[in-house]
């Protein structure tokens, strides 16, 4: 069954809320964060010369490209906003790279950026920056909260309300179920690999070590900083109802979520940088997959409508 979001609001007589994260759930979250950011704070001192080889670099790009991806392309583009239609293998295989990104289960990360589009920086938004005020202490403790002090709130955004389109597809239900064996995965097989290139203990450890831990500690800041830093500065060329902007900085490692104002200006476009030179990664991967015919029904931009995006200022 695809799994497409039809722009509509949320049946508001189900709660935001449902239930809360049990004490081991909360521990692995923390976990989650703490230990690829530790990996990257020791990386430098680890590349001064050594521990740091070409498989490594290798291994890191290929991982954080699929991992990436699979978040920009398939979580969010595909599976929150429906903005083309997948055939089979390929909405699979968005729901699994995107796991591989660490960043919670397809389910949940739909559910939690639906919220977000459904009550944008305003209450109710679970990583909204402007929740505290626009004050210099409010705006530094919102800072924190909308990059990761989110992700310690305990309560679980209701995925019966947000995403039950998800909850009723049985293969995107059976990869949300095995996303820990996925997180074994990403962290597993860079570390096979790289033991197998270089045939050594050693290589496999550097390997888990930079195509394992860092990379998703970079990717896991990348993302967040689309919800922190992506809704405090940057341009608003677009009308948008909330405080969205585009971050020019960011664009490539995003892979092109970082034109985020056009994004929240008109959500199911499957392209967010649409003016001259704005890079969109993800918006090239989306056209190879139309020209292959794994992806239909593309919501691509029209002048028209981006003109009536822009007059609206």
């Amino acid at each position: 069954m695809p799994s497409i979001l039809q722009e509509r609001p949320p049946s508001a007589a189900a709660p935001i809320t449902d239930g809360r994260r049990s004490a081991t759930e909360q521990a692995l979250v923390v976990i989650f964060m703490a230990v690829p950011l530790l990996a990257l704070a020791a990386a430098v001192p680890m590349a001064w010369g050594w521990g740091l080889g070409w498989v490594d670099v290798g291994l890191a790009l290929g991982f954080y490209l699929v991992s990436g991806l699979g978040v920009t392309v398939g979580f969010h583009r595909y599976f929150t906003h429906g903005s083309f239609k997948a055939n089979r293998p390929l909405r699979i295989t968005l729901a699994v790279a995107g796991s591989l990104a660490l960043q919670g289960g397809v389910i949940s990360w739909v559910a939690d950026h639906r919220r977000h589009h459904a009550f944008s920086d305003k209450e109710g938004d679970p990583h909204s920056p402007w929740l505290f005020g626009s004050g210099p202490a409010a705006l530094a403790k919102g800072f924190w909260h909308s990059h990761m002090g989110w992700l310690l709130d305990r309560d679980n955004t209701n995925a019966r309300r947000f995403a039950p389109d998800l909850l009723a597809d049985r293969d995107i239900k059976r990869v949300d179920d095995a996303f820990i064996w996925l997180t074994v995965a990403s962290l597993g097989l860079p570390a096979l690999i790289g033991g197998l290139v270089s045939w050594s203990f050693w290589g496999a450890l550097t390997a888990l070590f930079w195509a394992g831990l860092v990379r998703v500690a970079v990717l896991h800041h990348v993302t967040w900083s689309i919800n922190s830093i992506c809704h405090i500065f940057g341009n608003r060329p677009f009308a948008a109802r909330d405080r969205s902007a585009n971050v020019w900085w960011l664009a490539v490692l995003s892979f092109g979520e970082s034109w985020h104002n056009l994004h929240h200006a008109d959500p199911t476009c499957a392209r967010h940088g649409v003016k001259r030179g704005q890079v969109d990664i993800s918006a090239r991967i989306i056209w190879a997959f139309e020209k292959l015919g794994w992806a239909t029904s593309v919501r691509w931009p029209t002048q028209r409508r981006l003109e009536r995006l822009s007059r609206g200022r």
